[in-house]
This record gives C-alpha cells, structure tokens and sequence, in this order.
C-alpha cells in the first residue's frame, strides 16, 4: 500500500468515526437536556481511553448520561451503586468452592460487576478506601488479581464514576494521589432556563425519547487508536506545558503559586491534556487540536491533580478560580 492511499484510508476512517461521533452526541443531547460541555467531555474521556469522574448535585442526569452513552456506543455496561459496606469482592468478583461431577472440590472464579466495558460507579466516595482503592487499581491495570491468579478485564475498558459534593457524612474522599487515574474531573452544573423547560416538555409526557446505538465497541477502539495518531502542535505542546509547570510550587514558581499552592500537577497531567485535546477535536472533526482546546480543558484536567492551601481558602480562592489565574497569565 502506497503512502498516499494509506493517507486516504486514515482520512476516510476519521470522517467515518467523527460521523459517528456527531450522531453519538446530538442524540445524547435528546436525552441528557442543557449539558452539551458535559457530554462532549464524557464522549472526550472515552475516545481518549480514559475514565472519567463526574461530580453533580443528585438529579443533575449522571446516571442517565452514562446509561445513554453505553447504548450509544454498544458497550457492555454495569453499575454499582458505591456503599460503606461494600468490600471489593464485591467489585472484582470472588472465589467460591465447588463440588464438581466427580466429586471432587475446586475454586471457580466469579467474575464482578468490574468485567464490562463501562462500568457506572455511581457515588465512589461512598465506599471505604480499601474498597476504592481495589477498583482504583484496576482502572490503571486493566487487571485484577483474586487468589493469586490474574483476570484480564475486557476491552475497551471505562469506568464513568459520580460523586455527590453535597453530603459529606458517611463518605471518604478519594486519595488524593490516585485522584489522576480518572482522566478528567467533569462538574455538572444546573441546567439553565430553557434546557430545564426542554426538559419538563420531553420527559414528563407519555412519549419518552429512545437512545438507538450509533458506534460499536470496535467503533470506540478504532477512534482511540485515531486520537493517538493525530498531529499536535508545538505550540500547543508548549502551551500545555507551560500551564502545567506554572501550578508546581517549586523553586522556579511565582510567589503567588508558591503562597498558595500545596501541591500541583504531575506529568500525568500533560499525558491528559495532550489526549484529551486530540479527542476534542475528534469528536469536533477537526484533524488537529488548537489552543482553544488546552483552555477548554484546563479547568476538567487540573482541578483533581492539584490542591490549594489554607491561605487560598482563606482569600475565597477555589481551585477553578485559580486555574482561570493561570490561564491569564500565559504567554501566548
């Protein structure tokens, strides 16, 4: 195969899948009412191999986002709703002890919930560290050890967890150190006055909108694969770099990064932008990511890979109102 027919099979794959992904994104918009940067941020997540972390006040539609997009794409999905007795057993599955035909006893794995393609761990910081650590490592491995014996995990696999902000009795924050397994930290905001009326219209009537599925779970595979082979350019690099040296409180900081940051962003943090950028401007139809894409997701990438101190709460400061400081003052 020529290098000019190569290139045109990769440009008639990447129409096929941005196709796809307009249709995966205009009918979740039929569903999930008022969120378009919510869903472009999800569908983002998955086709840049990622999991992602959604936090919302209850009723906000997170459930119903992750359900939709399941359908959408063909995904083998599963949910489990996060409680403080949950023990991971429970997540990655269990041995049990069997009598077989002749007689004999023997161990048999039973696969849990986490053996799907998309797995809705709806409210994660309700379960107990030992719990959410198990399920935190198998999002990074992709593999779960039970007795010895290791269980690889299918593919494409995503795990889209929620997290309530509002209540926190009975809950356990995630660590802060695994906190950057989850690609992107999408906030769901209330729906503004006419997505709300939208909404009291199409799903408070007899007639309730169906979500038929528009890719395959080889579809998904097929765009990760085409996200990591689009171009990026310097200057985005350079941008993206830039950002995220600029939230470390090291020795070359400013005084105000330095006064009022207790720890930043790690190169985990780069790996994310420069992903989920290409998935952007996939799902956009765009063959490259631009500039407008580091700012658009800087707020999603770094408000769960850094923290401020007490100094910055004390000013009123959160972490997104910083990270609009950081964007302000780069050089561009």
């Amino acid at each position: 195969m020529t290098a000019a027919s190569s290139d045109q099979d990769i440009l008639e794959k990447f129409d096929e899948i941005t196709g796809k992904m307009a249709r995966a994104r205009e009918n979740l918009g039929k569903i999930v009412f008022g969120q378009p940067g919510v869903i472009d941020l999800t569908l983002a997540t998955l086709a840049a191999g990622g999991h992602g972390l959604l936090v919302g006040a209850p009723g906000l539609a997170k459930t119903l986002l992750v359900t939709s997009v399941a359908d959408l794409m063909g995904l083998s999905a599963k949910r489990v709703q996060f409680t403080p007795d949950l023990m991971p057993g429970d997540v990655l599955g269990s041995e049990v002890l069997e009598e077989t035909t002749d007689g004999k006893r023997e161990f048999r794995f039973i696969p849990g919930p986490v053996f799907c393609q998309l797995l809705m761990a709806d409210e994660i910081n309700r379960a107990s560290p030992r719990t959410q650590s198990a399920l935190l490592q198998a999002m990074q491995e992709h593999h779960v050890t039970v007795a010895g014996a290791r269980h690889d995990l299918p593919g494409p696999f995503h795990v889209l967890a929620t997290q309530n902000p509002i209540e926190q009795e009975g809950t356990y924050p995630l660590p802060e150190a695994q906190l950057d397994r989850f690609l992107l930290q999408i906030n769901v905001d209330y729906p503004d006055l006419d997505a709300e009326r939208q909404m009291l219209a199409e799903t408070t009537g007899a007639a309730q909108n169906a979500v038929e599925p528009v890719m395959t779970s080889a579809d998904l595979i097929e765009a990760q694969q085409l996200v990591r082979e689009m171009p990026i350019g310097e200057q985005v690099i350079d941008m993206i770099l830039q950002l995220v040296r600029a939230a470390r409180p090291n020795v070359t900081a400013s005084t105000r990064v330095k006064s009022l940051v207790a720890w930043g962003p790690g190169p985990r943090a780069s790996q994310a932008f420069s992903l989920a950028t290409r998935a952007l401007a996939l799902i956009d139809g765009r063959h490259a990511p631009s500039l407008d894409d580091v700012r658009r997701l800087a707020k999603p990438v770094l408000r769960h890979r850094m923290a401020l101190n007490f100094a910055a709460r004390s000013e009123g400061l959160d972490t997104d109102q910083f990270i609009d400081e950081l964007l302000g003052g780069l050089n561009q």
